[in-house]
């Protein structure tokens, strides 16, 4: 039951709120990138990954962590986190699905592996924010 609570308390809600928000600009970018600009598949989750980024940073720290202060630390310890996240998320899902959609077109085994890295990545994210970016607060 404790582990719940470490996990689950007021922030989390708002951490949900926010991350749909980012996700969603976040993604928009990235499928936009790859599918209409042709750009490739590192650089079109890298933009993801900017823009989503700056998005998150600010509506974590107003909106879901409410802090108002001006923390160097915060923005060190997030830019650390957010490329910590994409390497681990986008360092995975690349090979895991070539290997699993291996006889399918690049282009559905990018977006598949845009996807899955999203999601990895929204994960890490979560708690490397929760408990390491904005632990103080």
């Amino acid at each position: 039951m404790q582990l719940i609570k470490i996990f689950y308390d007021k922030t989390f809600l708002k951490f949900i709120i926010a991350g749909i928000i980012n996700t969603a600009v976040g993604a928009g970018v990235m499928f936009a990138l790859y599918n209409i600009f042709n750009c490739s598949y590192w650089i079109s989750s890298i933009m993801n990954y900017v823009v989503g980024s700056v998005v998150s940073f600010f509506l974590n720290k107003y909106f879901t962590f409410k802090s108002n202060a001006f923390s160097l630390r915060e923005v060190v310890y997030f830019i650390i986190n957010i490329a910590v996240c994409f390497f681990i998320a986008y360092g995975a899902a690349k090979p895991f699905t070539m290997y699993l959609l291996s006889s399918y077109s690049v282009s559905v085994q990018e977006n598949t592996a845009m996807f899955i890295g999203m999601v990895l990545f929204t994960g890490l994210n979560y708690l490397a924010q929760r408990f390491i970016v904005f632990k103080s607060l």
